[in-house]
């Protein structure tokens, strides 16, 4: 344990702050683990001065404190219930309880709607920031044998989903094109390369070879719009690389979604510009998918509560940072995941690189007393926008651009509103501090085990405060 406790931690009575009061505000009861020891607690979400904290005590450790939602939209208009969806095929029994049963188990209320198959450790990258120390692991690659099985019983055991291909930096195995195939025929459809870009960056034919084997989409790790960031978060300058590899993809047919890490401190000034950019970018460019910063894997010390930036903080940030282009109105809580792990909106990009908001929230996330939305419901929603929305469009209609046809208006806006279209989320992935096991059985984002367990994202990648993993697992995976 640190000599001094960081501000967002109080152990036992003595760290500096209180923990929030349930009668100056709201309190609800959900369980987490000891960011120590890892042993499972009861934990409070309670609400004061416009915000929303994680509190938990062990009875060797102490109490920890941690802010997990600050100001507006208000969290109690945001909250969604839904009616959980069990997994049909579980892997695992119930025994030690969540989270130490998952596989998935049968108390898992949300199936698989984005399956990670983790198909190396090694990384060409060595982020001060990471999921994982990937890179680092001496762990060998699944060969092609164990991933065409692999692939085989995940589709058995859940049916078609949507599938991630991560690491580690997958595109340092020559023959991911041939992983990418054996998912395809395994009948996977819609198959997203996790990835730094710095071999689509360099390697001319590499995204076409891609394409070819039947990749959909690249989930581009995209922090910023200048290189200071870039330094700060992944060790050196690489914004000519990234908007490299945004270039190749789009001339090789492959939707690029710019995934950035939002850090207090580095690049949260940043967020309008890179949703300008990413509009300056459309079609090639799908979406942008906010990541606030979790502590776990590569980080070197407990965070501060300075160092936490929360969902609706990106919300209010990206209005702000827009002029209100982006506003915390046109962001609607997820259907499939529980209500705190995301928010989601789609805009149309116009001519001259504006924002048409596709979808309103109104003034609240969703209507107070409203009836629980069915998990499954809301999962295959998810499923099939994600596939539609960040899948490159098929190249403009000929019709309308036909030698000697001068296209109206209404056919300018078809065509516009057929291929620039730009998602905008973001996804709070919870670390030992933030963990809350009600969240955590809502997961719809999976990591495959190489014995075709399923095991949520945030569960996998949960380390304790002196780096013990909570699944000790040969795959690693990047932030």
């Amino acid at each position: 344990m640190p000599d001094s406790p960081p501000q967002d931690i109080l152990l036992r009575t003595g760290g500096g702050m209180s923990p929030p009061d349930a009668a100056a505000g709201h309190a609800e009861r959900t369980e987490s683990l000891c960011p120590v020891c890892l042993g499972r607690l009861p934990a409070r979400r309670v609400a004061r001065d416009g915000q929303v904290f994680l509190e938990k005590r062990c009875p060797q450790h102490g109490t920890f404190c941690t802010p997990i939602w600050r100001g507006q939209p208000a969290f109690g208009a945001w909250f969604r219930p839904k009616t959980p969806s069990y997994p049909p095929f579980p892997a695992t029994a119930r025994g030690a309880g969540c989270p130490f049963d998952c596989g998935l188990c049968p108390g898992h209320g949300q199936h698989t709607c984005t399956l990670l198959v983790l198909v190396t450790t090694r990384c060409n990258l060595a982020c001060p920031v990471c999921f994982a120390s990937a890179g680092q692991s001496r762990a060998p690659d699944p060969s092609l044998a164990s991933l065409e099985t692999l692939f085989g019983e995940l589709m058995a055991s859940g049916g078609p989903c949507n599938l991630q291909l991560s690491g580690g930096e997958p595109t340092v195995r020559d023959d991911l094109p041939d992983i990418v195939r054996l998912a395809r025929a395994a009948g996977f459809t819609f198959i997203q390369i996790n990835t730094n870009g710095l071999r689509l960056a360099t390697e001319p034919d590499y995204a076409a070879r891609l394409a070819e084997a039947g990749a959909s989409s690249a989930f581009l790790q995209f922090d910023g719009t200048n290189d200071a960031i870039f330094t700060a978060l992944r060790g050196r300058a690489l914004l000519a690389g990234k908007l490299e590899a945004v270039t190749r993809l789009h001339r090789a047919g492959i939707g690029a979604v710019l995934v950035p890490t939002v850090k207090p401190g580095v690049n949260d000034h940043d967020l309008g510009a890179i949703l300008r950019l990413a509009a300056s970018l459309s079609p090639a460019v799908r979406g942008v998918h906010f990541q606030p910063v979790s502590y776990f894997g590569r980080y070197p010390g407990p965070p501060a509560a300075a160092d936490r930036i929360t969902l609706p903080e990106i919300m209010r940030l990206l209005d702000v940072q827009t002029g209100g282009a982006a506003s915390p109105a046109h962001f609607n809580p997820p259907g499939c995941e529980h209500a705190l792990c995301s928010f989601s909106g789609k805009y149309l990009v116009q001519p001259d690189g504006t924002l048409t908001p596709l979808s309103r929230s109104g003034p609240c996330g969703c209507t107070p007393g409203s009836a629980p939305e069915s998990a499954a419901d809301g999962a295959e929603r998810a499923k099939s926008q994600v596939a539609a929305n960040w899948i490159l469009p098929a190249l403009p209609d000929k019709a309308v651009h036909a030698p000697g046809r001068t296209p109206d208006g209404l056919d300018l806006f078809l065509e516009n509103a057929r291929t620039r279209i730009l998602t905008v989320s973001a996804m709070a992935f919870m670390d030992v501090w933030t963990l809350d096991l009600d969240r955590l059985r809502g997961c719809c984002i999976h990591v495959a085990t190489p014995d075709g367990r399923r095991v949520p994202f945030c569960a996998h990648y949960l380390t304790a405060m002196d780096g013990t993993k909570l699944y000790q697992d040969p795959g690693e995976g990047r932030l």
